[in-house]
């Protein structure tokens, strides 16, 4: 099959839902968006209801027509509010008119009263990511834009994250499980600017009640930024910021897969590393993000275990008196001089 060329600068776009690329700020953003994809590749795309989520859906919606480019798109209803499950099903004929079809995934079951908004989130991506192995999918699209990337830095600091905390949110992530790797292609843009697409796309996007609560931290740290403009740190300075705490993180991560590969072995039949003792002897950052990843690999969890797990961890594994011990999901123990890792039977 012939590829289709993606002269947009140049061509004058007839069809219905690629009309818009003719719009030059919207066709600056959608250069933006494409960086990332690689539209010989399938994807999955989180859709809200939200002027972001909406905007992805719409550039997707291009990628696929214009390079035949496979993409789903699933919209979480978590029901925590009442209006939730009509505005999901409002959502999904907004998208149809466009030809978009969006499958709703339904969190059952008992909801949270205290934490909310971090299990929520914690529920929809295990959602979408049991869906995108159903469907055999490896690659799943979040609308997040550069405004969540300045609320989920702050956030970090007050919970006093690491440099690898810090700057966690990125455009493609480094977390994956169950080979699912999160894109985030619109990290780049400004939430307003998203917003115009969306009225100019859908004439339409929801607007989550939550997003005024301020009862919430995040919404919290949300007018805080403004507060922070007003006292002289501004946005492009904690965009530089996160960039050069962002090349600082690579160095580590750079130092951390050497001593992987130097100084560990995995036995991939047995599901199992073997950690010989040069592994324990870098640097504290380098040990802990090595042995953290190891445990997240073995453990087939999302996420690390929580820092002050993984260091307590690596001080019984340096006393002399260390046997076994358990962690994310792994039994730790040292057989002669090598600390060995596999998966912890139920």
């Amino acid at each position: 099959m012939k590829k289709k060329s993606l002269s947009v600068k140049k061509k004058k776009h007839n069809n219905l839902i690629l009309k818009h690329l003719n719009n030059k700020n919207i066709l600056k953003v959608f250069k933006e968006f494409k960086k990332t994809i690689d539209v010989k590749s399938s994807y999955a795309a989180a859709i809200s209801g939200g002027p972001d989520s909406l905007a992805l859906a719409f550039f997707c919606k291009c990628i696929s027509k214009i390079y035949n480019t496979k993409i789903q798109y699933y919209l979480v209803d978590h029901k925590l509010r009442k209006e939730s499950t009509k505005e999901a099903k409002k959502v999904l004929q907004i998208l149809k008119k466009q030809k978009i079809n969006c499958k709703i995934l339904t969190w059952k079951g008992q909801k949270p009263k205290s934490n909310i908004q971090s299990i929520a989130r914690d529920k929809r991506y295990a959602l979408l990511k049991n869906e995108c192995k159903k469907n055999r999918i490896s690659f799943l699209l979040l609308g997040h834009n550069i405004d969540d990337l300045y609320e989920n830095f702050l956030l970090r600091i007050l919970r006093g994250s690491g440099l690898k905390g810090l700057v966690s949110m990125d455009k493609v992530s480094e977390s994956n499980i169950d080979n699912i790797k999160i894109i985030r292609p619109l990290i780049n843009i400004k939430k307003s600017d998203l917003k115009k697409i969306s009225k100019i796309v859908f004439n339409y996007f929801v607007e989550d009640p939550s997003n005024i609560d301020e009862n919430f931290k995040r919404i919290r740290i949300r007018k805080l930024i403004n507060t922070l403009e007003l006292e002289g740190l501004d946005k492009n300075k904690l965009k530089l910021t996160i960039k050069n705490l962002k090349d600082s993180n690579d160095t580590i991560n750079f130092y951390t897969k050497n001593n992987i590969d130097k100084n560990s072995y995995f036995f991939k039949e047995r599901n199992t590393f073997f950690l010989n003792k040069l592994f324990f002897i870098q640097p504290h950052e380098i040990t802990f993000r090595s042995f953290g990843e190891i445990i997240k690999k073995i453990g087939k969890r999302y996420y690390l275990p929580r820092g002050k797990s993984i260091s307590s961890t690596l001080s019984d594994i340096k006393s002399p008196n260390f046997k076994k011990t358990t962690l994310g999901g792994c039994m730790i123990q040292k057989v002669s001089e090598t600390i060995v890792v596999f998966p912890e039977r139920s």
